[in-house]
């Protein structure tokens, strides 16, 4: 199963690697940086108990509607078009008071859907349908899953045990501009640390560079590429273990 959005940064290029490192038994799996979970998706379950997570209130509303309220979503959606004019007002009633969850929900997957690198800023001048028609089995895949909202740190704490599986795939260093929540370079040092007391496992995704290097030295690292999905070329990453 393919996530039902595209997502800057997203894994559906990497997931069987990552997956690949996955050990072979655990009793929990969290997403802490969850995005269009394509590494969720890849499997119809992962582990007994499975958790989503994103800093992205907006996004976390979306996976959240398509979990409880699929077919009132799909209704809601049916009423907008590909075009640069809505895609401006719809930008500008996210950032007003007064909508439903579901009403949010389907604003916001049209951004996503139709804006550029599905950065949610530009229109993307694309033809893509605006279609809703996974919604149904990704509500399916995602009974099975808690959704949180939380900060990373206090999410890691909140669900480490020893059979714990986290994987984590947090704004890449000095990309962080490219996202809409604030993530800042004693974020980057924050999440070393509460991964480095880990009870459980994890793996990481990052950018391939020095500071990354540096900060996990201590750790597995295994380098790897994909395709950018905002410029041309290769980009070069990192996975990253504690076991």
């Amino acid at each position: 199963m393919k996530s039902f959005i595209p997502w800057i940064g997203g894994k559906s290029q990497l997931a069987k690697k990552i997956k690949s490192h996955f050990p072979d038994s655990f009793g929990r799996y969290i997403e802490v940086f969850g995005g269009g979970a394509s590494v969720l998706f890849s499997a119809e379950k992962h582990a007994p108990i499975e958790v989503y997570n994103d800093a992205n209130g907006q996004l976390v509303n979306l996976f959240r509607c398509v979990k409880y309220h699929c077919e009132e979503l799909q209704r809601e959606i049916r009423f907008y078009l590909n075009s640069r004019e809505m895609f401006g007002d719809i930008r500008k009633r996210l950032e007003c008071p007064g909508f439903t969850d579901i009403q949010r929900a389907a604003m916001f997957y049209v951004v996503i859907k139709t804006s550029y690198g599905a950065d949610t800023d530009t229109f993307g001048c694309s033809v893509k349908k605006i279609d809703t028609s996974s919604f149904d089995e990704i509500a399916k895949r995602l009974k099975r899953v808690v959704i949180e909202h939380k900060d990373f740190e206090a999410l890691i704490k909140q669900y480490d045990r020893p059979d714990a599986l986290f994987y984590c795939d947090p704004p890449y260093h000095t990309t962080e501009r490219h996202y809409s929540e604030k993530f800042s370079e004693a974020d980057h040092y924050r999440l070393n640390a509460v991964l480095t007391g880990l009870k459980g496992r994890f793996i990481l995704s990052y950018n391939d560079d020095d500071f990354v290097r540096d900060l996990y030295k201590n750790f597995n690292i295994e380098s790897v590429s994909r395709s950018n999905n905002l410029s041309s070329g290769a980009f070069k990453e990192v996975i990253i273990k504690n076991y």
